[in-house]
């Protein structure tokens, strides 16, 4: 391997640390001690004179916790996500890179901390992403349509692509030069992917955008928007989420709406049933 991913995202145990701010004992509390197992694990890798790469996958900022509004519901299907509120407390003890205030604004003091830390050890790699699939999954991968389990979008899922954009933007811009920022959350933005992942890679938002849902049912689609050829619109992700309903359901992840593969696999009948069951 070329380089090794220490994920600190996605509620991975890493990014738990990352937000353990009432946490007692050595990896909680402070801002040193919420990111000691970092340092502890770039110093074991190094303690041979091991020279891999190292990169950081990082949820720059969290939000509170979403919940499906019962008053909203219809047709069976769960209604838009609202936050869970704060219970009475003043601030929100818990997440990374928010304001504890108000923990569904940004807050990215500490996330440039730890982009520098990351510097400071050597690790010039960064992908920065959001939140954590499973609490508040419209932050992380905007999409028009929720996997089976999932809240309605409460927002327009362009506000979440144009979210990420803007904070990678804002950490890339007083981070050290030589430090190279993968985006994510594109895959919304459909045809128009290969046109605004140009643009903020010009202007210099960005070094490189990651795909992932787009991947799965048009892995061509840069090369072929490089090429000057034309998008093949019937193949573009729609992000109809059934390639995270699947494994949710213990089957194999994949885009069954538009990759014949998987269309013809006996998953797909499988799939077509848990989605009519959950009103999807």
């Amino acid at each position: 391997a070329d380089f090794v991913d220490i994920k600190h995202c996605h509620g991975y145990l890493l990014h738990e640390f990352l937000g353990a701010r009432g946490r007692s004992g050595e990896f909680g509390g402070s801002f040193e001690n919420r990111t000691r197992l970092l340092r502890e694990i770039v110093a074991g890798i190094r303690a041979d004179g091991n020279p891999i790469g190292l990169g950081v996958r990082l949820s720059a900022f969290d939000f509170l916790p979403f919940v499906p509004d019962a008053s909203r519901a219809r047709n069976g299907r769960l209604g838009p996500g609202m936050p869970v509120g704060l219970g009475g407390l003043e601030i929100y003890p818990f997440g990374f890179g928010h304001d504890p205030s108000n923990p569904l604004v940004p807050d990215l003091n500490e996330t440039r901390q730890f982009v520098q830390l990351c510097h400071t050890l050597g690790i010039t790699l960064i992908n920065l992403t959001a939140g954590s699939p499973y609490y508040v999954p419209h932050i992380q991968r905007p999409a028009a349509f929720p996997p089976s389990d999932g809240y309605q979008p409460p927002e327009d899922p362009l506000v979440g692509v144009a979210r990420q954009i803007a904070v990678v933007r804002a950490i890339k811009a007083t981070a050290p030069p030589e430090m190279v920022f993968v985006g994510t959350g594109y895959s919304y933005l459909q045809e128009f992917l290969p046109n605004v992942a140009q643009a903020t890679v010009r202007h210099g938002w960005v070094d490189s955008v990651g795909l992932g849902r787009m991947v799965l049912s048009y892995p061509e689609i840069i090369t072929e928007a490089v090429g000057g050829h034309d998008i093949a619109r019937t193949r573009v992700c729609r992000t109809f989420s059934d390639c995270t309903t699947a494994p949710r359901n213990g089957l194999r992840s994949g885009c069954y709406p538009l990759d014949p593969h998987y269309k013809a696999t006996p998953e797909a009948e499988q799939l077509k049933k848990i989605k009519q069951a959950a009103g999807v």
